[in-house]
């Protein structure tokens, strides 16, 4: 289930009393949120439900995953990097192994891929709003080797919500390209230093949302809040009802004079490259020039392996040569819970009209098990899609 920004934005605003937070106690502001949370809970407990999750052996999970693949069809074995083992298995992690949902999920990605092509996101696309570093990839990992994105919502700097978007998307992909082979996982660590709540964008936060949620799922290992103000721990107990429990059980605040809150740290990163601003021993900020270099050289990286063609252990993103045979939306047809399955929970994908020239679909080589990299565009000229 997506975040309900915008229901929950609303009840906020609702239940605020006066112009300005900071005018009303906070023990009375909590008090006049409790009605309207109660209300946002029980409004969305009957599309939420009490769902726990799985546990299934090894042999039940390759099970599924299978499942998926006959559901999905020919596009399995066309598409080997997005709809590979280790991709598959964290679409059905996300749909809590329903090979249905779990479908349904990735042919939406397979579709938006296509649309937004998030591999074609280059620096000088985004360089404007990564000027006040925002959003960036740190150069260190946590102790158990995951990509770290660090985020200050306080440091926004433009307006543009589609920008805005781009941006996210292309750091989310970087931070994918950069996974250690044996990881699948991203530490996001968000410090809340001049944030308020005329920070917050309901559309953007929604768009944000979705697509983490619903094209990205099981990418998120852990979150560290770290220092939020009263206000957001407040908007936080409204969001949380339209959260999926998997992702908000994620979710750490962390307070810099709290002895539980460092231990946390200490534990999972090495405090002598944390930043400072988490409680860290590295004093070195953002420079941007120093980061846009960075960022100019993996994108050489990436794009170097899509004009050569060949397969590689870095993730990056797939690619071929204009006018190729390639999937069109109308191949991409989705599937709604409803549908009615010819067997079992099992609907294949409409691949017919495959015959237009259309630009690639682009998929993110990551998913692959173990970082092993397959280049689809080879996969998609060996021939015409059945």
């Amino acid at each position: 289930m997506e975040v309900d920004f915008l229901a929950a934005w609303k009840i906020f605003r609702k239940s605020r009393t006066c112009e300005h937070v900071g005018d009303v106690e906070d023990e009375d502001f909590e008090n006049s949120c409790t009605s309207s949370l109660k209300f946002a809970k029980m409004s969305i407990r009957k599309f939420q439900g009490i769902s726990t999750e799985k546990s299934l052996s090894a042999q039940e999970q390759q099970a599924k995953i299978s499942d998926v693949r006959k559901i999905l069809g020919p596009v399995a074995n066309k598409l080997p990097v997005l709809c590979s083992d280790a991709s598959i298995s964290r679409y059905l992690r996300a749909r809590n192994w329903n090979t249905k949902k779990a479908s349904k999920m990735l042919k939406a990605t397979l579709k938006w891929r296509w649309e937004f092509k998030p591999e074609k996101i280059q620096w000088e696309d985004v360089a404007r709003e990564a000027e006040t570093g925002k959003i960036y990839r740190a150069n260190y990992f946590d102790k158990e080797g995951r990509t770290i994105l660090i985020l200050r919502p306080g440091f926004q700097n433009t307006s543009d919500i589609k920008g805005q978007i781009r941006h996210l998307v292309y750091c989310v992909e970087n931070a994918i390209m950069t996974l250690n082979p044996d990881q699948e996982q991203m530490v996001w660590l968000i410090d809340f230093e001049g944030w308020k709540m005329s920070c917050i964008s309901v559309k953007a936060a929604r768009e944000t949302a979705h697509i983490l949620q619903n094209h990205y799922p099981e990418r998120l290992g852990v979150g560290i809040l770290y220092n939020p103000p009263k206000v957001f721990e407040s908007f936080w107990k409204l969001v949380k009802p339209f959260i999926e429990p998997k992702t908000y059980k994620k979710v750490r605040f962390v307070y810099p004079n709290d002895p539980q809150s460092q231990k946390m740290m200490e534990e999972l990163f090495d405090m002598d490259k944390l930043n400072c601003a988490f409680g860290g021993r590295n004093s070195a900020g953002f420079n941007y020039e120093t980061y846009a270099q960075w960022m100019r050289e993996d994108d050489k990286k990436k794009f170097d392996m899509i004009n050569s063609g060949s397969s590689s252990p870095l993730p990056s993103i797939m690619s071929e040569p204009q006018n190729s045979e390639t999937l069109t939306p109308n191949c991409i047809s989705m599937v709604s819970d409803e549908d009615e399955c010819s067997s079992g929970d099992e609907k294949t994908l409409n691949l017919e009209n495959t015959e237009e020239e259309t630009q690639d679909l682009p998929l993110s080589c990551k998913d692959v098990a173990g970082g092993e990299a397959v280049d689809v565009a080879k996969e998609l000229k060996k021939g015409e899609l059945a």
